[in-house]
C-alpha cells in the first residue's frame, strides 16, 4: 500500500523552523508499505524556515491562514494542498498519515489562530481537502490504531 505522509514525520527538514518531526514508529511502516512524503506548505511556495502560521478561520466558504505577524498565506496553503493531493492521486496512495495540529496537515485538532498553543477542533487545509475526497486521514498520534488494523 502507498501511504501519503507529512515529510517532516519522515525526518525531512520541512518544518516551519527548518527542523523536522521524525517519528521512528512511523518509519517502521516502510518495511511493509511505501511512504510518499509531501509538504503542502513547501509545495505551495513557502520557504523553509518560515514564519509560523495558523488557521484563523475555516468556514466552508473561506479558509484564512495567517502568519504570526499577520501576513495572509491562505493562497499558498490552498495551492500546496492542491499539489499534494495531485501527488497523493498520482502515487495511488490509499491513506494519509499527517502531522497532528499542523495548519496544513492537522486532523481533528489544530491550533486556534491565537499563536498561544491553544487548540480547537478542525482540520488543516490539506487534511480537509483529503477528507472532502473521502480519503482516510490519520495523525502520527494514531499509529497504534493503524497497527491494530494491520496497515
Amino acid at each position: 500500500m502507498n501511504i501519503c505522509v507529512s515529510a517532516c514525520l519522515l525526518g525531512l527538514c520541512t518544518k516551519y523552523d527548518g527542523g523536522h518531526n521524525m517519528c521512528d514508529e512511523l518509519l517502521k511502516l516502510k518495511e511493509k508499505q511505501t511512504l510518499i512524503p509531501v509538504c503542502p506548505e513547501q509545495m505551495g511556495g513557502l520557504s523553509t524556515p518560515r514564519e509560523p502560521s495558523e488557521i484563523v478561520s475555516g468556514s466552508s466558504e473561506e479558509t484564512r491562514v495567517l502568519t504570526k505577524s499577520g501576513k495572509d498565506v491562505s493562497r499558498e496553503f490552498i495551492h500546496g494542498a492542491s499539489i499534494a493531493l495531485q501527488v497523493f492521486m498520482l502515487c495511488r496512495c490509499e491513506i494519509a498519515i499527517l502531522k497532528a495540529r499542523s495548519p496544513s496537515c492537522g486532523s481533528g485538532t489544530i491550533y486556534n489562530g491565537s499563536f498561544t498553543g491553544s487548540k480547537t477542533s478542525g482540520d488543516g487545509v490539506f487534511a480537509k481537502l483529503l477528507k472532502e475526497k473521502g480519503i482516510l486521514v490519520y495523525t502520527e498520534e494514531e499509529l497504534k490504531f493503524l497497527e491494530m488494523q494491520e496497515v
